[in-house]
């Protein structure tokens, strides 16, 4: 019954990496349910067990033991809700409960250790101990980064927390527990020199963690990569004892493989790590490349070594002879195969760099569903020892629960090997599908059929191979010179930072869009005829991404052109006009339509503060880059790119002071960054590029009022902020008075590609927008409009998020006694002046708010007054009625 609490944080964990998109941190959320809940309760229901058992203690009383577990699993509940909430007191509160449950668990460990000095098993105890001793540090330490850090103190902190609380307080736990459980779980005897490695290891490993967070909290990056060095040490110490078992004794079922695939995880991130640490410029370099590591270390190694260790002891704790043991773990290992092969298989695809987002995701989803499906069989399992005791199968042999060095007897009917293998493979093949359902959905991996370059002719038999570097928005050599007749072979290299680039030729010959540091082959053919290449990535092509293959040998004019090429003036062939992917929109159709019934308009009320307290307050927000196809007018869908899912982004507000805490995630298919205009600070690091699958942290301080843009910093600027990756930042002036109603309004311009493709850079260039929205859907309030009540004041915030256009606001029928632009009142209520203001004239990336009441119930809409503007979309209506009564919920309304 104490595993309960394991198997709930496991389902919390899957759920919440499933609903991932619509939660706050879920990056840090899915780690912790399973690091800090799922394994921090199993650590202490398990070593606990041990430690009565190896030290020969007289069980721990249950009512102590329950009353330990229910601190630790409170103040889990108080962490989560806490950071989610950002109540820095409400995770002090759990912060302290969880490093007393585990101090006094330590506590008690050390007193039993002391009195049993003499046991062959007390090398595995002081592991615990010393995990127990480092936890409450590690504990503070994220309490301490939850209070508010500034950079890179906020990063070195969270080395130092990663250090004790992944590598210490589990580390040191699993890798105690294994010098006695690896042999049991293989139902072999220990290797005689396993307790004199324990010996050895346990000050190896101390040392190096004691390196660790000494490093980080004194700024020596060096010094944490040694550290790091010192602790796998400490592990190969251990592993050499367990390999010698394994070889004499293979691994042959669920629990052992999960086991030693977990125990390889940890051993190749910190080989990981030791090289990225030694190589970061920095520790926000540190930090970012941590991050990279610690979902491998959640889910690979602690995941796994949980999911392996509860496989083995739930059969043996539950007992009832024989035969029962015999049938729970014949139900525990259903399927171990596969299972094992699958999880792992699917880590590795989501752990390469460059893998297409789509593949990303569908892989770890197959990933967590494989893992999650521990829980029903687990659960099953215990049924069947229950039912196979109820028939009288009770013979009473507890043989490996006194005792982990001896196993009760290997189910029997085990698989055969030609099964296992058949199972294996079929979770190797499933993997394989899920790489090759995500790569055939994205259309960035869609092949397309390759046309002759020859123009007819005569080839030479020889082959013409060129390197072709992509750096800074261009190739080079951007021209090559091929004798006429010979084959090109062109080899693509990124060499980029943090841009993913991608070479298409007017033939249709293209390579893979690649992440920075891969290369690709191209093979053009036999060519006769001048051709044209580019970089396919939006916006990369107008910003000098082309190259140029020339004919030599040959005068281009007796080459006869290529089917769909016109010979220009000099004889040279160019492309005819490609074909688009999809029918161009029908702007003037759609700005006549009325959306679907269930069209929900973007919520343009601004989100409420959380309540002042003492100081400042510190906001932690994840914005995770994906790419979606949304409607942004009636029938007319755009592939956009967003910052959490929406476009605009996430409203965000806070006063003065405040500390933005924004974990940028790239889960899209090319480089992004942000830049939040409302933190001042070097842009060099927090507004650097990530390729796919990399994520910062960025960190600033409010420290002036406004309405602040941010956005997307990646070259060509105008393409990403066209396609989606904008937002408002709202920090209110500290003398604000209250109004009965705050809306946010952020008017953007819609660049359209065809139907359901990107941005169309040509249109931008020409500052040719299709369409002019307020919150990303033309006349999205004239469908759904605002509303309010006669004599509530209204305040109105407005951001002209461009790329390109500003914004002439107005309200029809209204009058501003408010104006607010820029971080100055220009125009107050109660001044004394009988002035009244028509507009907020804002350009480019300006904002600010403007105050009204409205007179009369009806409708008042609210256009930008350059009216061409409006009619391309950017207007809306405010409904009001009169007082007391409830505003419609939907009411069209046009000017």
């Amino acid at each position: 019954m104490r595993d309960l609490p394991t198997l709930g944080w496991l389902v919390a964990a899957v759920v919440a990496t499933v609903v991932h998109q619509w939660v706050p941190e879920p990056r840090w959320l899915m780690i912790h349910l399973l690091v800090l809940g799922a394994v921090g309760h199993a650590i202490l229901v398990w070593s606990r067990y041990f430690a009565d058992t190896l030290l020969r203690c007289a069980p721990t009383p249950r009512r102590v033991q329950n009353l330990r577990l229910a601190t630790f699993n409170g103040g889990v509940v108080a962490v989560v809700v806490g950071m989610l909430a950002e109540w820095w007191w409400v995770t002090l509160v759990g912060g302290v409960a969880l490093a007393g449950a585990v101090l006094w668990h330590g506590v008690v460990l050390a007193r039993q250790l002391r009195g049993a000095l003499g046991s062959r098993f007390a090398p595995t105890v002081r592991f615990y101990v010393a995990a127990a001793a480092l936890h409450p540090v590690g504990a503070g330490m994220g309490v301490w980064m939850a209070g508010g850090l500034t950079s890179p103190l906020h990063e070195q902190a969270r080395a130092a927390h990663v250090a004790l609380n992944v590598f210490g307080w589990i580390g040191l736990t699993v890798l105690g527990t294994l010098v006695t459980l690896w042999p049991t779980i293989l139902r072999t005897r220990m290797d005689e020199a396993a307790g004199r490695a324990a010996r050895r290891a346990l000050p190896v490993l101390l040392i190096g963690l004691a390196a660790l967070v000494t490093s980080a909290l004194v700024n020596l990056r060096l010094g944490y990569a040694a550290g790091l060095v010192v602790y796998l040490g400490g592990v190969g110490l251990l592993a050499v004892p367990a390999v010698r078992v394994a070889r004499a004794k293979p691994p042959t079922t669920f629990a052992a493989w999960s086991v030693a695939a977990a125990l390889g995880w940890l051993v190749a991130c910190l080989v990981t790590l030791v090289v990225m640490v030694a190589s970061a410029p920095d520790w926000v370099a540190v930090d970012s490349r941590t991050a990279l590591v610690t979902p491998l270390l959640a889910v690979g190694f602690a995941g796994q070594v949980l999911l392996g260790a509860l496989s083995y002891l739930v059969p043996v704790v539950l007992g009832g002879g024989p035969a029962a043991v015999r049938a729970t773990n014949r139900a525990v290992d259903a399927g171990s195969s596969f299972r094992v092969v699958a999880t792992n298989a699917g880590i590795v695809v989501c752990a390469l760099p460059g893998v297409p987002s789509l593949v990303r995701v569908i892989t770890s989803l197959l990933v967590v569903g494989v893992m999650a499906a521990f829980v029903p069989i687990l659960l099953r399992a215990i049924a069947v020892s229950v039912r196979t005791r109820r028939a009288g199968d009770s013979g009473g042999d507890t043989a490996g629960v006194n005792d982990p060095a001896h196993s009760p007897a290997p189910p029997d009917g085990a698989r055969p090997a030609g099964q296992r293998t058949g199972l294996a493979a079929a979770g190797l093949a499933t993997v394989m599908l899920c790489v090759a359902a995500g790569a055939a959905l994205d259309p960035a991996a869609l092949d397309q059929p390759v046309a002759s370059a020859s123009a007819g002719v005569v080839a030479t038999g020889e082959t013409t191979h060129v390197e072709v570097v992509a750096r800074d928005m261009r190739f080079e050599p951007s021209t090559i010179e091929v004798p006429a007749g010979n084959a090109l072979v062109i080899t693509l290299v990124n060499a980029d930072d943090a841009d993913s680039h991608d070479l298409v030729l007017e033939t249709g010959a293209k390579t893979d869009r690649l992440a920075p540091g891969e290369s690709a082959t191209v093979e053009v053919g036999v060519v006769g005829q001048a051709l044209e290449g580019w970089c396919s990535v939006v916006g990369h092509r107008q910003m000098g991404m082309t190259l140029d293959v020339r004919v030599s040998g040959t005068p281009m004019a007796q080459t006869p052109p290529a089917e769909g090429r016109e010979p220009d003036q000099h004889g040279h062939g160019h492309a005819a006009a490609p074909a688009t992917a999809g029918e161009q929109p029908d702007v003037a159709a759609a700005l006549g339509s009325e959306p679907d019934a269930d069209f929900e308009a973007y919520d343009a009320a601004l989100p409420p503060l959380p309540p002042a307290g003492d100081g400042p307050q510190v906001h932690r927000r994840t914005l995770t880059v994906s790419e979606q196809e949304t409607e942004v007018a009636p029938e007319i869908t755009q592939r956009l790119w967003t910052f959490g899912g929406t476009a605009p982004g996430p409203v965000l507000h806070g006063r003065v002071g405040d500390v933005f805490e924004i974990t940028l995630v790239n889960d899209g298919t090319i480089g992004h960054s942000i830049d939040f205009h409302a933190g001042a600070l070097a842009p060099d690091r927090p507004m650097r590029t990530i390729a796919p699958g990399e994520s910062l942290v960025y960190r600033f301080t409010a420290e002036r009022a406004g309405i602040w843009m941010y956005h997307c910093s990646t070259m060509p600027m105008s393409a990403h902020i066209a396609n989606g990756m904008f937002g408002a930042v709202v920090i209110e002036p500290s003398d604000l008075a209250p109004v009965d109603r705050s809306y946010v309004l952020v008017q953007s311009e819609l660049y359209l590609g065809p139907q359901g493709g990107e941005v169309d850079m040509e249109k931008i260039r020409a500052e040719r927008p299709d369409l002019v929205a307020f919150n990303g859907y033309a006349d999205q309030y004239a469908h759904r409009p605002l509303t309010a009540r006669v004599g509530e004041r209204v305040r109105l915030w407005v951001l002209a998020a461009g790329p390109s256009r500003g914004t002439s606001f107005h309200v029809v029928g209204g009058q501003f006694d408010a104006l607010y632009l820029e971080g100055a009142h220009h125009l107050r209520p109660g001044s004394g002046s009988q002035g009244g203001a028509q507009v907020l004239g804002l350009t480019a990336a300006q904002g600010g708010f403007v105050e009204l009441t409205f007179p009369e119930a009806g409708h008042y809409p609210f256009v930008n007054h350059s009216m061409v503007e409006a009619e391309r979309g950017a207007r809306g209506v405010v409904a009001v009625t009169a007082a007391g009564r409830r505003a419609p919920a939907r009411e069209a309304a046009r000017r």
